[in-house]
C-alpha cells in the first residue's frame, strides 16, 4: 500500500501586489524528504514557469535552501522565485536571524535578500558574466525579431547569472511591446550564444509608467517555451549590463513587464554604494495549503 504524504504549499504572485497581475509561483515547504525526480515531477504537475522547494541548509550563513524547478529541469538561480520563495517563509511565521535580512542558499551559492524601501524585499544579484553576440548573429536576430528598431548601439549581449539570457535593445518600449517574433528562426541565435532566454528591453518617455518595458520569451530547453510574465534574472542581468555599458539610467529605476500578457509586473532595480545590483518588488499571497502525494511520485 503507497503511503499519503503531506507538506505544506503557497502560490504566489511576485513583482505584484495585486493577485494575477504578476508572476505566479508555487513554493513547497518542508521538502527534505523529497528527490531530485519527485521535485521534477511536482513541477511539471503544477506547470508553471517555476517550483520551488524549501529546505534545511547545509551551509551555516544560510538561512534556508532552496530548489528551483521549471517543468524541464532544474536551475541553479532565478530571480522571481528567489523573492517569492523568500515571501512565502516570511509569511509562514519564520523569523530571520537577522531583521530584515534572509541569505538564501541556491545553486549558485548564497544570495542575500534586504527590507529595501517602502517595505518591498530585494535579492543581491549574483554576479554577471557578459558575452557580446557574435557581429554574424546580427542578421539572423533581425529576421527572427521581424524588426528594424533594434538599438545596436547598445550591443546584444548574453548575460548569464546563473539564468543566461541574450538581451536585446529596441529604441522604445513602443517598438518592444510592438514585436511578433518567430520562435522558429530565434531559437538557433539564443542557442547559439548558450541560451534559451531572450530579454528585450525598450525605454519609455519621460512621462511613461517606468524607465524601460521588459519582454521575456523562452525558446526552449529548461527555460520551456512562450513568454514569461515577470523575470527577475532577466531583470538582474539588464541592471548589470546596462552598468557595463553604461547606460544607467539612475541609481534606481523601474521596469515595467507583462504587458503584452495583461500582467502589470513592476522590478524595483537599485544600485548600492558597494556595487550591488538590488531586484526588488512586491508580492502577494494567492493559495495556502496542503500538498498532498503518494509514494512513488515519479510516474505523474
Amino acid at each position: 500500500m503507497n503511503t499519503m504524504h503531506t507538506v505544506r504549499f503557497s502560490q504566489v504572485d511576485v513583482f505584484s501586489a495585486v493577485p494575477f497581475k504578476g508572476n505566479p509561483l508555487a513554493v513547497v515547504f518542508d521538502a527534505d524528504g523529497l528527490d531530485t525526480a519527485q521535485m521534477q515531477a511536482i513541477a511539471r504537475w503544477t506547470n508553471l514557469s517555476e517550483t520551488t522547494f524549501l529546505l534545511k541548509p547545509d551551509d551555516p550563513d544560510a538561512d534556508y535552501r532552496v530548489r528551483i524547478f521549471t517543468t524541464g529541469g532544474e536551475l541553479p538561480f532565478a530571480g522571481h522565485p528567489t523573492l517569492g520563495t523568500a515571501h512565502a517563509l516570511r509569511e509562514s511565521g519564520y523569523r530571520p536571524r537577522r531583521p530584515g535580512r534572509l541569505v538564501q542558499q541556491c545553486g549558485v551559492g548564497l544570495v542575500e535578500l534586504s527590507e529595501r524601501n517602502h517595505g518591498r524585499w530585494a535579492f543581491a544579484a549574483p554576479p554577471a558574466r557578459i558575452t557580446p553576440l557574435p557581429a554574424p548573429q546580427h542578421a539572423g536576430l533581425i529576421r527572427a525579431l521581424r524588426t528594424d528598431a533594434i538599438d545596436f548601439a547598445a550591443p546584444p549581449c548574453i548575460v548569464d547569472n546563473g539564468a543566461p539570457w541574450l538581451v536585446v535593445r529596441m529604441n522604445s518600449a513602443a517598438d518592444c511591446l510592438a514585436l511578433r517574433p518567430d520562435i522558429a528562426i530565434l531559437a538557433p541565435v539564443t542557442q547559439a550564444g548558450g541560451t534559451d532566454g531572450l530579454a528585450i528591453y525598450g525605454p519609455h518617455g519621460v512621462d511613461g509608467p517606468a524607465c524601460f518595458e521588459m519582454r521575456c520569451l523562452m525558446t526552449g530547453g529548461r527555460f520551456g517555451f512562450g513568454e514569461d510574465p515577470v523575470t527577475g534574472s532577466a531583470n538582474a542581468a539588464l541592471a548589470c549590463l546596462l552598468d557595463a555599458q553604461g547606460r544607467r539610467p539612475a541609481d534606481t529605476y523601474m521596469v515595467r513587464q507583462g504587458t503584452a500578457l495583461e500582467r502589470d509586473g513592476r522590478v524595483a532595480i537599485s544600485h548600492d554604494a558597494q556595487g550591488r545590483v538590488w531586484i526588488g518588488g512586491d508580492c502577494v499571497t494567492v493559495i495556502e495549503g496542503c500538498f498532498r502525494y503518494q509514494e512513488p511520485l515519479n510516474g505523474l
